[in-house]
């Protein structure tokens, strides 16, 4: 499987948030495969740190342990920022050595899967409910924790490895509930087999690193989970590099299902499944510093997992419908896709939504989370306290300043979109890097209520309370199908894939007012909603002229000099230029307190 992208990789199920897919989420069906880099796990703080004051100016830094926070905060932000960038240098090579049509979504099908099946097998509970009962092991058993962290390793490990002989054994089946289009033609489903039981195994791999990583997280050592991901990539990245040297790359070879080799797949194969058991067995040196002995125990009852498991009920079941809305977008994006392609338009389909989905998330994987990991801990212990004056404090806090980079990026991507992909996927053919620019506009200003979904859904899991959290979930991933199949049925099909991807960001804007209303009512009625919605409001209006400026200049000069690599980085640059420049100052103007927060930052980390 691969790496951290997908709209329904772990991140995306608003859980802890998986990699995968990348270890990151959210809410409501998102599409990936491999546990996402961004999956933030619940942590219980022993000790809380102060919250954010609750006042108009920029908030200090936190004493004493917030130093900690800070450092811990640091090394998984550079950890995912370096893991989304290999990911998405993933995604450039994949482009050059199969395109983006019909025979990378067959990969992506078949890539996907395991991520969706791990999920549904325990992955989520295993974040937002397994973790923080590890946590309490850790802080109250006489051993630290140790023995019911082997316990959860162990049951992790039989259950895991049950699930995945079966799904081998049951691969073309898996493959004809995702997607009948491909079922429809006996060679790509022949392909999309093959692929699917080389990426399978690859859900073991998946649960153990979660698993080690969390043992390691619950014990303060924060970096290897987040860096052990990059080893993933480099394999995937040398795998599909591999393919180019061997058969050559995509625009010349022009490498269909119909005559990729054997061989071809069992590289490409093998490279997926080499790439997880990589960053698996990376965790093991990391743990043996750590002092954790890895032992088997058998001895499951009476210590506490059925009451985690009890908890993990609902964790399931909104798992189970994230999962129905991933396949209903894969069936439809891969039948638009090949319609489109049948067309003269290829590379609009379920590779399109995919690869553009991993560009459009990486603000949200690496602002929000990075926020939010820092504040998780004081939500936790404040929960614990019965101080939803803290939760409320710490939930506006993170929506505010995630929102100063997420509102300016999100009128970015429907901005400059199209430039962007022409640029970074040209060795994929003018087609297919236009499908993906579609593909990132769409998701675009959707981007803001996924973020605010992210931090919002925090704030029930620090009270472990997941069955709000699944009932949220159902209304998102029923807009998102809904919206979806009208796309699909409405719009000419190279276009279809961009109404699905707007789609996702209309699902989440549903989910977060439900979300809100929710958790206002939790918390006495009182979210700081007036000051979260200011903060808001004045980003947009000083991101929207912003964009239409720098999309403006950046579609005159791709119309004047043409699509090409060179005629989209001139685009691109001056676009952006432009839009950040006007952003800047219109934000300056307006007196944002958490802009001046930002900049602040900025200044005493450069030490001036």
């Amino acid at each position: 499987m691969a790496n951290d992208d997908g709209p329904w990789g772990p991140s995306w199920w608003g859980g802890t948030d998986m990699a995968a897919p990348s270890e990151e989420s959210n809410g409501a069906g998102g599409l990936h495969s491999r546990l996402p880099d961004d999956t933030v796990p619940l942590r219980v703080s022993t000790a809380r740190d102060p919250a954010p004051a609750a006042t108009s100016e920029p908030e200090p830094e936190p004493k004493g342990g917030g130093s900690r926070l800070a450092k811990s905060s640091a090394l998984m932000a550079a950890g995912t920022i370096v893991s989304r960038i290999t990911g998405f240098l993933r995604t450039l090579v994949m482009a050059a050595a199969i395109g983006v049509g019909t025979l990378n979504d067959s990969y992506q099908v078949a890539n996907v899967l395991p991520t969706m099946i791990y999920v549904l097998v325990g992955g989520g509970a295993l974040n937002a409910v397994f973790v923080p009962q590890l946590v309490r092991a850790m802080k109250n058993d006489e051993d630290g924790g140790e023995s019911y962290a082997n316990r959860l390793l162990t049951l992790v490990f039989i259950v895991l490895a049950g699930a995945t002989t079966l799904c081998v054994l049951a691969a073309p089946l898996l493959v004809r509930v995702m997607s009948p289009d491909i079922t429809a033609d006996p060679q790509r489903m022949a392909l999309t087999v093959a692929f699917a039981r080389y990426c399978l195994p690859t859900m073991f791999f998946m649960g153990i690193h979660v698993i080690l990583g969390q043992i390691l997280n619950a014990r303060g050592r924060f970096g290897a989970m987040m860096w052990t991901p990059v080893l993933n990539n480099v394999v995937i990245i040398a795998s599909f590099a591999a393919f180019i040297w061997a058969f050559g790359g995509f625009t010349d070879s022009g490498v269909s299902p119909a005559t990729i080799t054997p061989e071809g797949v069992r590289l490409l194969g093998l490279g997926t499944l080499l790439g997880l058991a990589v960053q698996a067995l990376a965790m093991l040196p990391y743990l043996r510093d750590a002092g954790v002995r890895l032992r088997p125990r058998f001895d499951f009852r009476g210590h506490g997992l059925g009451r985690a498991a009890g908890l993990a009920k609902w964790t399931l079941l909104f798992v189970l419908a994230n999962q129905l809305g991933l396949i209903v977008v894969t069936e439809l994006a891969t039948k638009a896709g090949a319609a489109a392609e049948r067309a003269g338009h290829p590379g609009s389909g379920f590779t399109t939504y995919q690869f553009a989905y991993q560009i459009w998330q990486m603000p949200q994987a690496i602002i929000t989370v990075s926020v939010m990991t820092a504040v998780l801990p004081r939500i936790s212990r404040a929960a614990l306290d019965g101080d939803a004056a803290a939760v409320r404090d710490d939930i506006s806090y993170g929506l505010r300043t995630s929102a100063v980079a997420v509102v300016p990026c999100a009128f970015a991507f429907l901005a400059l979109g199209m430039p962007m992909a022409t640029l970074l996927y040209a060795s994929s053919g003018t087609e297919g890097a236009q499908g993906i620019g579609r593909a990132l506009m769409g998701f675009g200003l959707g981007l803001i209520p996924y973020s605010a979904q992210y931090v919002v859904l925090r704030g029930f899991y620090a009270y472990e309370d997941t069955r709000t959290p699944f009932y949220n979930t159902l209304v998102v991933a029923a807009v998102n199908a809904a919206a979806s199949a009208a796309c699909f049925v409405l719009l000419p099909a190279h276009w279809a894939v961009a109404g699905m991807a707007a789609s996702y960001g209309l699902g989440f804007a549903v989910g977060i007012a439900v979300a809100w209303r929710r958790l206002r009512k939790r918390l006495d009625g009182d979210l700081d909603g007036p000051r979260v919605l200011r903060t808001y409001v004045r980003l947009c209006t000083a991101a929207a002229p912003a964009a239409l400026a720098g999309g403006a200049a950046s579609t005159a000069l791709l119309h004047a000099l043409g699509t090409g690599a060179l005629a989209s980085l001139v685009a691109l640059l001056v676009g952006a230029a432009l839009l950040l420049g006007l952003f800047l100052t219109l934000a300056r103007l307006l007196k944002l307190p958490e802009l001046d927060a930002l900049f602040a930052m900025l200044r005493s980390r450069l030490g001036r």
